[in-house]
């Protein structure tokens, strides 16, 4: 593993699309897949890095399809075919079972990995669950305008600069170096294209919430969260025998606050 930080590896899924991850924390450690937000890529590794080092855990984060460097999957697919390629991501690093840690759009794909049995813990930060609605959710309804909506943040972070898109997420102040990972985990999420995003965004919000499996799950969020709706993934949490820590923090601050805690609860079982 790369002593400068997360590494980028590709392997070839069974349809012969290519999947980008990049590959984090300690090698030998039990496996969390993280699975980045809408739009996000394998970047967001950065800002759990530390966590999972700290952990013991070996973090996988892939680009999902259409993302980054992972290619664009088939017109007619679903939030469910996602579990495939997390099953074949766990096939090519030789790992039998992993735990799954969901940020924001994320959510729904935790989700959607967590109907294998492969999977065991599942941990939703500042998430979304299938159907929960939201602004971009319904601005999926009108896909060139989604698609502009991301492009003119691309453009305007680079033209002034990273703190555009931070502020979207978080009124906090941060680090020189937390502003460059959120940045950079944007503007490499639409590396191709603004097509995945607004796929994902529909996707999540066609698709009725499916049943889970006897896992564990647990849930942080934060109760000044614009982007994100806290009462459906309370509503999950008591319906699955699950447990909900609410903090007074906003989107991305859950995340900040919370991603020690929420790795080193997912890394108690791979």
């Amino acid at each position: 593993m790369s002593a400068d930080g997360p590494k980028t590896i590709e392997c070839r899924l069974p349809d012969d699309r290519t999947l980008a991850y990049t590959v984090a924390g300690e090698a030998t450690g039990p496996t969390v897949v993280a699975n980045h937000g809408i739009p996000g890529s394998r970047l967001f590794a950065r800002l759990l890095a530390d966590a999972a080092r700290s952990a013991g855990v070996r973090l996988l984060v892939p680009d999902r399809p259409g993302y980054g460097r992972s290619d664009a999957p088939p017109e007619d697919r679903g939030l469910l075919d996602w579990r495939r390629d997390y099953e074949a991501l766990l096939a090519h690093e030789s790992v039998e079972t992993a735990t799954v840690l969901g940020f924001s759009g994320g959510g729904p794909f935790a989700l959607a990995a967590a109907t294998s049995d492969r999977t065991g813990r599942i941990a939703l930060v500042s998430a979304t669950i299938p159907g929960s609605g939201g602004a971009l959710t319904m601005l999926a309804r009108v896909p060139f305008l989604l698609r502009g909506f991301f492009r003119l943040g691309d453009w305007r972070a680079r033209q002034s600069g990273p703190e555009v898109l931070v502020n979207q997420l978080t009124g906090r102040d941060l680090s020189p170096e937390t502003v460059e990972a959120v940045a950079a985990d944007y503007h490499e999420a639409l590396r191709q294209n603004a097509h995945a995003p607004v796929r994902e965004l529909r996707s999540s919000a066609t698709t009725q919430t499916f049943d889970l499996p006897d896992t564990a799950l647990r849930v942080w969020h934060g109760t000044a969260d614009e982007n994100a709706p806290l009462a459906p993934v309370r509503t999950l949490a008591t319906e699955v025998g699950g447990e909900c820590t609410s903090v007074d923090a906003d989107h991305l601050g859950t995340l900040l606050e919370c991603r020690r805690d929420a790795i080193a609860w997912l890394s108690q079982e791979s």
